[in-house]
């Protein structure tokens, strides 16, 4: 009789080790598809606010924004910048400053800009396709961050696909898979900016983070907070919403 119960236990055991790696043993790719499915937008209307902090200075901008595909139009809602619109059709950015009725395309150096003066550039606004189509990940370890399981994966960006960061570095929550901590890196290996996602919520069925804090390590004691106050995903869109004429 101790013989089968120990020949149950063994067995046991020895199922509770393989299932344990086959769960654990997923592909940087299978990780990264999980995280694009809780964060990549089709479509959503949201409302945020993002606040500049310098030393301390603190500015607070309130917006609203649409997103479709490759198309997004965020406007400022905001006493001092209120009208201030942005447009983003495909490969091409606009922004509209309504006291001076004028209508600025943003390319070239610009897009390297911290957008509106925060630690965001007007590049990462241009970013809108999905993860595993912009980098070739690898599962370089395991870390807590702040109690949670997380995969870490470096990313290295696919040859030909234009990119704000050349490398990135990604914590993935094991259970949730949306990201908690970012790192982004020139070529040359010089850290450039670094995330941490302080709040992530389930809407819909998906994980998705709704209070961040960016810092751009060439811009010292700078970092900007980003709130996201309410988010609907797959809204009606009006027809015309991410035109020039929108814009004024």
């Amino acid at each position: 009789m101790r013989k089968r119960i120990g020949l149950l236990l063994g067995c046991l055991i020895i199922i509770s080790i393989f299932t344990s790696i086959s769960v654990s043993a997923m592909t940087a790719e299978e990780i990264i598809k999980k995280r694009d499915s809780n964060e990549y937008i089709k479509t959503a209307k949201a409302e945020s606010e993002m606040t500049i902090v310098s030393g301390n200075r603190r500015i607070t901008k309130t917006m609203v924004s649409y997103i479709e595909g490759d198309n997004g139009l965020t406007i400022f809602t905001n006493p001092r910048d209120r009208g201030t619109k942005f447009l983003k059709r495909d490969d091409d950015l606009w922004m509209f400053f309504p006291e001076a009725e004028d209508l600025v395309k943003i390319s070239g150096h610009m897009l390297n800009q911290g957008m509106m003066g925060s630690d965001f550039s007007y590049q990462d606004m241009m970013e809108s396709d999905k993860l595993t189509e912009l980098y070739k990940f690898e599962l370089i370890g395991e870390e807590k961050i702040e109690g949670r399981n997380c995969y870490v994966l470096e990313g290295i960006a696919i040859e030909g696909k234009k990119v704000s960061y050349y490398r990135r570095k990604s914590w993935v929550d094991k259970e949730r898979f949306v990201g908690l901590k970012e790192e982004l890196y020139a070529q040359s290996g010089r850290l450039l900016k670094a995330m941490k996602v302080n709040k992530v919520e389930e809407i819909e069925g998906r994980w998705y983070p709704m209070e961040s804090v960016m810092e751009d390590k060439l811009r010292k004691g700078s970092r900007t907070e980003f709130v996201i106050k309410s988010i609907e995903f797959n809204p009606k869109i009006p027809a015309g919403t991410f035109t020039l004429e929108n814009l004024k």
